[in-house]
C-alpha cells in the first residue's frame, strides 16, 4: 500500500492558552510533535522552556508505593471519588505508613532468615545431646562444628598421631556433618589440617541453647512466629493500599496527565507572551484537528504541505489493508521508508507468504499453524499470530500441490485420480532438480521485481545514478537479464553470446556501472570533478563493480535455500514415517503426532527465519533504505513506569 500523507502544522497563541492547547494535543491522538527550536532559531527571539516538572515528586512517591506493594495504577476518572484537599500530602502519608510497615517487615524477615539458617545447621547435628553453650565455654578444649567432604573423611587416618577427635551426626552424599575436638594448645595446627581437608566450619548461632533437640524445638517456634509476623504485616500493607487504591488511582491519573502535558512544553518555543508549537498531522485528520481549536480565537493553526520545511523530516505512518497489516512489523524491524519512498509491506506480505508456503507445504501442518496463529492473536494478542495464520494457509495450499497431509504423501492420490487431475500431486522427493531450478527461477523473478521497484523509486526521487547506472538500476537490470537469458539460451542449444550481444548487453552495462558517477553528472548537465585522482577512481570503481558481480551470483544462489527447505521438510517427514513403521501398531499414532509436532516446531521456526532473511538481505537490500522515522502522536502514557 502507500504511506500516509502528512500536513505540517504551526500552532501559535498566547501563553495563557498554552496548557489548554497541550491538553487538546495529547487528547486528539493524531498530532506528532516536533521541537519548534529546529525551525525558529535564537535569532527570532524564541527560546525553549527548561522548567522542572512540578508533578514529578508526587509521581515518584506513587512509584515508591508501587514498588513497596506491587500495586498497578489504573487510568480512572476522579468523578464520584472524594479527593483529598492536598493530594501530595495524602500520597506522602500513605507512603510513610507503608515504609514504616516495610521496615518492620524487613526486621522480621531478617530475623526469620537468621533463625532458618540456625535451624538448618542444628538439623545436621541431631542426636548431640550435649548443651552447645557448655561446649563453647570449655576452657581447655576447642570445639569446631561443620561439614567435611566424604573424600576428605577417608584421609583422617593419615593424621591419627595428631591430638583431635572427629565424629559425625549426619551423613549426606557429599558431606559428613559433625564436630571435632582438640586441645587449646594445638588448636591452630589442627585447624590448619582440617582447613586443608576442606572442612567448612559452622558458626553456632547465639540463638542455639541446650541440646540439639532443645535448639530445634526453640528455633522451629521462632521461625513460625516470625513467619506469622511477616504475614500479618503483609496483610496490614494490603489492607492499607486497598483502602487507598481508588484515591491513588485518581491522583495518579490526574498527575500523570499533567506531568506528560507539562513535558510537552519543552518541545515548544516561546517569546514574551506567545508560544509556537510545530508538528505533523495525517492529511485525512486535518479537518478534525482544525476544529479542535475553533473555540480558541487567540490560537492560530496553519496547515502546510509536509515537505514545506526542509529542516524537519515528515514522520512515517504506513497505510495497509487487513491482509498486509500484520507484516508491517517486519518492515518496522528493518526500518520505516522515507516520506517520498514506497511502503513495501504489500510486497513483503505477498513474497513472505508465498515463500513460507512453498517451503512449508503440508495441508495438515499448515492448517494447524493457521489455527494456532488465530488462537494466539485472539487470546494473547500475539503479534505473530496473524502472520502465522496467513503463512499457515499458504502452507496448506502448497500442501495440496505436494499431496502431503501430516507427512502422508499418498493420502490425496485417490482424490486427484477421482477428479481426473493427472499432474498432481507433485512428489517432492521425485523432482529434486525441478525444485532447485524452480527455486532459483523464483528468486530471479523476485530480484527482477526488486530492481524494477528501485528504478521507479530512483526516477521518482530524481536519483539518476541509482535509477540508470547503479547495480540495481537499468544498467544492472540489463546486465543481469542478459547473462541469464544468454545462459538459458546456451542450455537449450541457442547461441546467444555473440559479439554484438556481449558488447551491447554485457560490456556496455558494466561500463555504465563503472562510470556511474560521471554519467549521472553528465545526465544532470553538471560537470564532474574527480576528487581523489584517476588511479583511486579506477581502483575503487573496479572493486565496487566486482562486488556487484559477486552480489548477483550469491544473491541468485541464495534462493536455492527455498528448494533446500522444501526437500528438508519432506525428508524430515519421511524420517517420521520410517520411525512409525518400526513401532507397534498401537504406538504409530503417538510417533506420528510427536513427529509432526517436532517438524512443525523446528521446520516452522527455521523456515520463518530464513524467509525473513531473504526479505531483508536479498530483497530489501536492492531498493529499500529504511531510514524513516515513525509517526508517534503525543498521548498520555498511563502504562509507562514512573521515573
Amino acid at each position: 500500500m502507500s504511506i500516509e500523507r502528512m500536513e505540517f502544522v504551526n500552532i501559535a497563541g498566547l501563553t495563557k492558552d498554552f496548557d489548554e492547547v497541550l491538553i487538546k494535543l495529547s487528547e486528539c491522538g493524531c498530532f506528532h510533535i516536533e521541537s519548534a527550536s529546529k525551525i525558529t532559531g535564537k535569532e527570532k527571539g524564541f527560546k525553549v522552556l527548561k522548567e522542572e516538572n512540578p508533578y514529578t515528586p508526587v509521581l515518584k512517591q506513587l512509584s515508591e508505593i508501587s514498588s513497596l506493594t506491587g500495586v498497578k495504577y489504573k487510568n480512572v476518572s476522579d468523578e464520584g471519588i472524594e479527593m483529598p484537599e492536598v493530594p501530595e500530602r495524602y500520597v506522602g502519608d500513605v507512603r510513610k505508613r507503608l515504609e514504616e510497615m516495610a521496615d518492620r517487615k524487613k526486621a522480621a524477615k531478617d530475623k526469620l532468615t537468621e533463625y532458618e539458617c540456625a535451624l538448618e545447621q542444628v538439623n545436621h547435628l541431631k542426636g548431640m545431646n550435649v548443651d552447645f553453650q557448655q561446649l563453647a565455654a570449655c576452657e581447655f578444649i576447642k570445639v569446631r562444628f561443620g561439614r567435611l567432604p566424604v573424600d576428605s573423611y577417608s584421609k583422617l587416618p593419615y593424621y591419627e598421631d595428631k591430638l583431635f577427635y572427629f565424629t559425625y551426626f549426619t551423613e549426606e552424599t557429599e558431606y559428613y556433618w559433625g564436630v571435632y575436638f582438640c586441645p587449646v594448645s594445638c588448636a591452630d595446627e589442627i585447624d590448619e589440617i582440617f582447613e586443608s581437608l576442606y572442612f567448612e566450619c559452622m558458626q553456632i548461632s547465639k540463638f542455639i541453647h541446650g541440646t540439639s533437640d532443645d535448639a530445634i524445638n526453640e528455633l522451629t517456634a521462632l521461625v513460625q512466629e516470625n513467619k506469622e509476623t511477616v504475614d500479618k504485616i503483609n496483610e496490614e500493607m494490603l489492607e492499607l493500599v486497598n483502602k487507598a487504591k481508588p484515591k491513588l488511582d485518581a491522583i495518579f491519573t490526574r498527575y500523570k496527565t499533567q506531568h506528560d502535558n507539562f513535558d510537552l512544553r519543552t518541545k515548544a518555543a516561546v517569546t514574551n507572551d506567545k508560544f509556537l508549537i510545530v508538528g505533523f498531522v495525517p492529511k485525512n485528520e486535518a479537518d478534525r484537528f482544525m476544529k479542535l481549536f475553533d473555540s480558541m480565537s487567540s490560537v492560530s493553526v496553519v496547515m502546510q504541505p509536509a515537505d514545506v520545511n526542509g529542516k524537519l523530516e515528515p514522520p512515517i505512518k504506513l497505510k495497509n489493508n487487513k491482509f498486509t497489516q500484520p507484516f508491517s512489523m517486519f518492515v518496522e524491524m528493518y526500518g520505516l521508508p522515507s516520506y517520498n519512498g514506497i511502503n513495501p509491506t504489500t510486497f513483503v506480505a505477498i513474497t513472505y507468504t508465498l515463500l513460507f508456503g512453498i517451503m512449508f507445504g503440508d495441508v495438515g501442518q499448515g492448517l494447524v499453524l493457521a489455527i494456532a496463529g488465530a488462537l494466539l492473536w485472539k487470546f494473547k494478542k500475539f503479534a505473530l499470530g496473524p502472520i502465522l495464520t496467513r503463512v499457515g494457509i499458504s502452507g496448506a495450499i502448497f500442501g495440496l500441490f505436494y499431496g502431503s497431509v501430516f507427512g502422508f504423501e499418498e493420502l490425496l492420490d485417490p482424490v486427484y485420480e477421482a477428479l481426473g487431475i493427472t499432474f498432481l500431486p507433485f512428489k517432492v522427493m521425485e523432482n529434486v532438480t525441478t525444485i532447485l531450478v524452480g527455486a532459483i527461477a523464483l528468486g530471479v523473478l523476485i530480484m527482477f521485481i526488486s530492481i524494477l521497484i528501485n528504478i521507479i523509486i530512483g526516477i521518482r526521487n530524481k536519483k539518476i545514478e541509482e535509477a540508470l547506472f547503479g547495480n540495481n538500476g537499468i544498467a544492472g537490470l540489463v546486465f543481469f537479464g542478459s547473462i541469464l537469458v544468454g545462459a538459458i539460451g546456451t542450455l537449450f542449444g541457442v547461441k546467444m553470446f555473440s559479439v554484438p550481444y556481449v558488447l551491447c548487453l554485457i560490456i556496455l552495462p558494466l561500463a555504465a556501472m563503472f562510470m556511474r558517477e560521471p554519467l549521472s553528472y553528465w545526465v544532470k548537465g553538471k560537470k564532474y570533478h574527480m576528487e581523489s585522482g584517476l588511479t583511486d577512481f579506477i581502483a575503487s570503481n573496479f572493486f565496487e563493480v566486482f562486488e556487484f558481480l559477486l552480489g548477483y551470483a550469491t544473491n541468485t544462489l541464495s534462493f536455492v535455500r527455498i528448494g533446500g527447505f522444501v526437500l528438508s521438510h519432506a525428508s524430515m517427514m519421511l524420517v517420521v514415517m520410517a520411525l512409525a513403521d518400526q513401532v507397534s501398531t498401537a504406538a504409530v499414532p503417538i510417533v506420528v503426532i510427536i513427529g509432526n509436532i517436532f517438524v512443525m516446531g523446528i521446520e516452522g521456526l527455521l523456515v520463518g527465519i530464513q524467509t525473513l532473511r531473504l526479505e531483508f538481505y536479498e530483497i530489501f537490500s536492492r531498493f529499500y533504505s529504511g531510514d524513516g522515522k515513525p509517526f508517534t502522536p503525543v498521548k498520555i502514557n498511563y502504562d509507562e513506569n514512573i521515573e
